[in-house]
């Protein structure tokens, strides 16, 4: 718990005594508050509990929750009710005496779901056994029947407990659960006939129509839906989206198989459900005599046939009244609103009946059937859940809220009782002065209420049974005439002129522990009374129905005495709850919530304050607060604080209360904030405690600094003596690998250079084992190092020489890579270009090695035409327009007589060779007449077309001269497309200057180029020595 304290500015603090302000009710307030806002919904007062519903699920009741706080001291961990449940249970099994756990609070405020959790904590904790499975199962279920049959939907709770629980939860010597008992107090039985808007009837009822099956709701005779019963539509509130009616029925009926109920069990239960259902729909009318009649009697054969009477009888018992005499009885008819109050008097007297009988059926199946060993092994301890009604104040306050505002006062009171007599005895055992305590002892009250002859109760039931019209009016008149000088009784005869305006005409004040509340009389005596007729009861002791004929003995109408009254069993039972308390130590739980809309995370102020007043949680912190604020174990306040003293850090080896008394000196507490015990230092001021745990805050941040250096210093010195040890070890198993590794590497280095040099020795042997690996690896080498000397184009010749073995591998290589050089830089070349080196190549078949100039003109491209279509004269192309030109060139004609020398163009078709001289064809050579064409094998540049002799429209060969006579004389030879058409002579050649007549062209060499005619009437040609293009 002090862990906590130094965030209390945000999370408030964990126990309201540690407040300063202790009798503000608004720090108590604005704790309480800071708490819910962090979803912290549990605050300790000493050992008692405030719980404020949260309305939501928070995740703190999982089975980790329970093993967290399970064996655990009490404030070592936060608030929680499993802190409660678990201390309650160890204190019970170590000291082997009986306790109790008192929950309450106002409806809504979650007293149903805290029973629930304790339950929970204790079925699962509690060490179990095979054959007592069942009857912790039992337990458990016992809670949704209960439910189902005690609770209701109303303004404030969609799951409210009308009536008073109290369950024993009984425990062997070894602490497991053995069995349970469980009494029932004040079930409010008029909400079987009558709801307040917004409410609903008990559950069953609207689980039984919406969950039963068809053949089961057949044979009750009853419809499905609510609103055709009354009693269960007065409230307009037959559907409620937050329940489900119908998974609630599947629970109870599963619960009912596993508590033991047989099905003859069932049937007569449920019969008696659906005959109060019938019962609310009997419709009286009244007579011409002014007494009530039963025009339908529908209704009244279901119930005769459900519980098991006669029809007339029934009818008879509903419509009529009998009286006694000393001598005789008189059956009177009843008026139409007697008829309507014995009917709901029926109906009421029925269920409350059936409940405690459906409770002590429950007990029968919890009761512990091991009881034959020893006594030393059968004595048991108990565990009391007392989940019971908070002060209420409404509204309107009738009845049923002085009856629980009158349970209230009796619980506050056991409940500061004990909680100042725990105080003095823990001051006694420690050896402390007790300073007595200021308080409001309720006993005044308590005494008001239920004082023989002289209280309310009392004053109530003499009013009921005395002779004479009594009347509620009439009570309150008594109560002004008995207690009206009661300072805790106010009427509005006897208020002052300020407070009889709040008080009505028929109301009374009480001034309880918690506050004012008024109480209007209007009801008290029917209520009180709460009679059912005899003529009823006779008919309801003659049921064949098995559990009615429990609840109603014949014995009853044997004694003619008046049974007791509301008020007397209500305070009866109260006092036998409380002797049964007073002999069981106490555990307390006060349930809140935070608002009226049950909504999530809304903290409503004034809500909260008007709860907190009348739980009397003031009060109580008060009487916790007189004294001392925080008393610890000298053991567990020196372990925590030891290191704010320099005598006790780290250890201190002396008695502890002395080691406590140095550190306090210390420290520096005055004498009035602390008192020594016996075992426990007492401090009276929170604010000493704050103090106290705030410096341990500080030092804590500075040891645990110093501790952490320490240990990280320790953890890194351990870290690195780890490591050096594993490099250690490593480096030597790594040295150790390299070592071997080398070994092997020699070793294999050894053995390749001994098989190499063999292999050198025998490498030109047939291949064999002994130069296989050399072969192999100079093959392997030749090839590797070849790909860094591959030739990058055609016309590097380089190659790798080779050695002697792989010499025809590398022939075959280089074969390859030309080839694929070739083809590549062939893929690689334009269509025009393609087209030239085709014309190379046929220059190359005629020439190479013919001619002079021609390895020279190699480098020099062909051109596709040396004149343009404008060099050409445009009536010589009308003449040639259906030919297609294919080249044209500039040249020199020579005349084949007196061989003077003219220009032309020489211009070749697909069909002809024309010989042009400006605008005139001067002779075309059809290549079909066309013979030959030669040329020398000098330099010059003078090529003849022969044309053939038997050509008549030819007058002869043509002697032509051109500079491009390789490009001419290729696409002439390309166009004939004829082999040999071409002729390379030497010395001279013979040509045709008419078709009769033949002339000679003499070729030489000189020091300069000439042409020219000789004396003997041929055509010299002279290139120089040196070649020419």
């Amino acid at each position: 718990m002090e862990g906590t304290l130094t965030a209390r500015d945000k999370v408030g603090v964990q126990d309201f005594v540690l407040l300063d302000a202790y009798t503000s009710e608004s720090a108590f307030v604005d704790n309480l508050r800071k708490r819910f806002s962090k979803n912290l919904i549990y605050t300790y007062i000493g050992t008692l509990l405030v719980s404020v519903n949260p309305y939501q699920e928070l995740g703190i009741y999982t089975l980790n929750q329970m093993e967290l706080y399970q064996g655990v001291n009490f404030f070592e961990l936060p608030p929680h009710i499993y802190a409660i449940a678990d201390n309650a249970y160890r204190v019970m099994c170590s000291e082997l005496n009986n306790h109790f756990i008192l929950i309450s609070g106002e409806s809504g405020a979650g007293k149903t779901e805290a029973s629930k959790k304790i339950l929970q904590y204790f079925a699962v904790t509690c060490p179990m056994t095979e054959s007592l499975q069942i009857a912790r199962d039992r337990l458990l279920l016992s809670n949704p029947v209960l439910e189902a049959f005690g609770n209701a939907k109303t303004l404030r709770n969609d799951n409210s407990s009308r009536f008073g629980k109290y369950m024993d939860i009984q425990f062997d010597f070894k602490g497991i659960p053995v069995g349970g008992h469980i009494i029932s107090y004040l079930i409010e039985k008029s909400r079987v006939v009558y709801q307040n808007q917004g409410e609903r009837n008990f559950h069953i009822f609207y689980q039984l129509l919406e969950g039963g099956e068809e053949e089961l709701l057949a044979y009750l005779g009853l419809e499905r839906d609510p609103q055709l019963y009354k009693y269960l539509s007065q409230g307009q509130c037959v559907k409620e989206s937050s329940i489900n009616d119908k998974n609630d029925w599947k629970t109870v009926s599963n619960a009912f198989s596993v508590i033991d109920f047989t099905e003859e069990d069932l049937e007569n239960l449920f019969g008696i459900i659906a005959s109060v259902l019938h019962l609310g729909n009997i419709y009286f009318k009244e007579d011409d005599q002014g007494c009530a009649t039963i025009p339908d009697t529908h209704e009244i054969k279901w119930i005769a046939k459900l519980l098991g009477v006669h029809p007339s009888v029934l009818l008879d018992a509903l419509t009529h009244r009998k009286i006694e005499a000393k001598t005789e009885e008189v059956i009177c008819p009843l008026m139409l609103d007697l008829s309507i109050y014995a009917r709901d008097a029926m109906a009421k007297a029925v269920y409350e009946r059936t409940f405690t009988w459906l409770v002590n059926k429950i007990n029968s199946s919890l009761v512990n059937k091991s009881a034959s060993s020893s006594p030393d092994f059968t004595r048991k301890t108990v565990i009391g859940l007392l989940d019971i009604y908070g002060f209420e104040v409404f509204d309107k306050n009738g009845f049923e809220q002085f009856c629980i505002n009158y349970c209230n006062e009796k619980l506050q009171q056991l409940l500061i009782e004990r909680t100042l007599k725990a105080e003095q005895a823990e001051y006694e055992v420690e050896g402390i002065e007790w300073e007595p305590i200021q308080y409001f002892n309720n006993k005044i009250i308590c005494d008001l209420v239920e004082e023989r002859h002289k209280g309310i109760i009392s004053i109530l039931d003499e009013e009921c049974i005395r002779p004479g019209p009594a009347t509620d009016l009439s009570f309150l008149e008594k109560l002004e005439e008995k207690v009206g000088k009661h300072a805790h009784f106010q009427t509005r005869k006897l208020a002052g002129p300020k407070g009889r305006q709040r008080i009505g005409w028929m109301e009374f004040r009480l001034l309880h522990y918690a506050g004012e509340v008024t109480y209007c009389t209007k009801g008290f005596l029917e209520k009180n009374n709460d009679l059912l007729y005899r003529h009823l009861k006779e008919v309801l002791c003659q049921s064949k129905n098995s559990i009615l004929r429990e609840c109603f003995l014949a014995a009853e109408l044997k004694n003619r005495r008046r049974p007791p009254t509301v008020g007397t069993q209500f305070k009866n039972s109260l006092s036998s709850l409380l002797e049964i308390l007073i002999s069981k130590e106490p555990w307390y739980i006060r349930c809140i919530k935070p608002n009226d809309g049950k909504e999530p995370s809304k903290f409503d102020d004034l809500v909260i304050r008007h709860q907190i007043k009348y739980l009397g949680l003031m009060e109580h912190l008060r009487v916790r607060r007189a004294g001392f604020a925080y008393r610890r174990q000298y053991e567990g306040f020196l372990q925590r604080y030891k290191s704010l003293c320099p005598d006790t850090w780290p250890h201190w080896h002396g008695p502890p209360a002395e080691g406590v008394e140095r550190l306090i000196k210390y420290i520096g507490y005055t004498p009035e904030e602390y008192k020594l015990g016996k075992t426990k230092i007492f401090i009276r001021f929170p604010r000493t405690l704050f103090a106290t745990e705030d410096a341990f805050e500080f030092s804590k941040h500075q040891l645990v600094a110093r501790i952490q250096a320490t240990y990280k210093g320790c953890l890194e010195r351990r870290a690195y003596l780890k490591k050096r040890q594993a490099a250690i070890k490593l480096q030597a198993h790594w040295r150790g690998a390299l070592a071997q590794k080398e070994a092997k590497r020699r070793k294999w280095a050894v053995q390749i250079i001994r098989k190499f040099i063999k292999g050198f020795i025998n490498r030109n042997k047939p291949l064999s084992p002994d130069n296989e690996d050399f072969v192999v690896f100079v093959r392997k080498n030749f090839i590797l190092n070849l790909r860094y000397h591959i030739p990058k184009n055609v016309l590097d010749k380089s190659w790798l020489r080779p050695p002697g073995i792989p010499e025809n591998a590398s022939n075959l290589l280089r074969k390859m890579c030309t080839r694929n050089l070739v083809r590549k830089y062939c893929c690689g070349l334009p269509a025009e270009r393609i087209a030239q080196m085709q014309q190379k190549v046929v220059t190359s078949d005629i020439f190479r090695g013919k001619k002079d100039g021609y390895a020279e003109s190699l480098n020099q491209p062909f051109a596709n035409s040396r004149l343009d279509e404008e060099d050409i004269n445009p009536k010589v192309l009308q003449l040639i327009s259906n030919e297609k030109i294919q080249y044209g060139v500039p040249v020199i004609k020579y005349d084949r007589k007196g061989f003077k020398a003219r220009q032309r163009q020489l211009i070749l078709t697909q069909k002809a060779a024309y010989v042009v001289e400006l605008a005139k064809i001067k002779q075309k050579i059809e290549y079909s007449a066309l013979k030959g064409v030669s040329t020398s094998n000098l330099s010059d540049g003078i090529f003849v077309i022969h044309i053939s002799p038997g050509d008549y429209r030819q007058k002869g060969d043509a002697i032509l001269q051109s500079e491009h006579i390789f490009e001419v004389v290729t696409k002439l030879a390309m166009l004939i497309k004829r082999e040999n058409v071409v002729n390379v002579v030497q010395g001279s050649l013979q040509f045709y200057i008419s078709p009769a007549k033949e002339g000679t062209i003499v070729f030489n060499t000189g020091p300069e180029e000439q042409i020219y005619k000789d004396k003997n009437g041929q055509l010299i040609v002279v290139s120089d020595y040196f070649g020419g293009g």
